[in-house]
């Protein structure tokens, strides 16, 4: 064999293997402690029978702005599997973005704003750092005015800001995007791709996704299995003591 055909070989065989180590490196089939993590204190979640995720985000973070259109797309397929929740955390003392968006929410407005928010800061350029900016922003946006003033300085505004640290806290969240499930399980889109080299962005917000959708399928099954159990077991036949203990039935008088 000439050398050529040794090196070509060797090529061949390098790439397949390359190849093999990413299939098997696929978020599909994801394990703890590496595109998720396992929380050693978990976190009570008041949504009954539905799976609490909760996104951590931030205006400020570029890649939180890459994820939200495919992360909107995920949560409207889940439909009723999920309670969905975002919390604005306090990186960067950028407290007027937290109240920007928690004061969307309580307008019944998030939904409806919340990519227009994203788009101000990155795109138009609007830093959202100051009261005024979110008021620049307000004003642009077509967002009542006056209702907005009233619950951005309002009390209920700093309890969401003070709750939004203890959730933090909690799962500590100390980088964005983060999503917690279940009050249970964390990963990220960084999280997601631990064993997946050279990936995009776009890789990145895809392969969290499938975390998600691997999670989510795990706690619905072991929740549907003591169920399914109790259904699948046997009656278990009387006792032949049972049986003896029992008194007989007195027969039917005749009229």
């Amino acid at each position: 064999m000439s050398v050529l055909n040794r090196v070509f070989r060797c090529v061949l065989l390098l790439a397949g293997m390359s190849l093999m180590a990413t299939a098997g490196a696929s978020p599909t089939m994801p394990q703890a402690s590496v595109e998720y993590q396992l929380l050693k204190r978990p976190q009570p979640t008041e949504t009954g029978k539905k799976i609490e995720v909760i996104e951590f985000f931030g205006y400020f973070c570029p890649h939180c702005n890459a994820l939200e259109p495919l992360m909107a797309e995920w949560v409207k397929k889940q439909g009723d599997n999920i309670v969905f929740k975002r919390v604005h955390v306090n990186f960067h003392g950028l407290v007027p973005q937290q109240k920007l968006y928690f004061t969307m929410e309580a307008m019944g407005k998030a939904d409806e704003y919340h990519m227009k928010a994203f788009n101000a800061f990155h795109i138009d350029h609007n830093r959202l750092q100051s009261d005024a900016e979110v008021m620049e922003f307000v004003n642009k946006s077509g967002l009542d005015k006056q209702k907005f003033a009233d619950i951005y300085s309002s009390f209920s505004i700093q309890s969401k800001l003070n709750r939004a640290a203890q959730l933090a806290d909690a799962y500590q969240a100390d980088s964005v995007p983060f999503i917690a499930i279940d009050g249970r399980y964390t990963t990220s889109p960084v999280m997601s791709v631990t064993r997946m080299p050279r990936v995009t962005e776009e890789e990145q917000n895809r392969s969290v996704l499938q975390v998600m959708d691997f999670l989510i399928t795990k706690i619905q099954k072991e929740r549907n299995a003591p169920a399914a159990a109790a259904v699948s077991a046997p009656t278990a036949p009387a006792s032949a003591s049972a049986v003896a203990a029992a008194p007989a039935k007195a027969p039917a008088k005749k009229k």
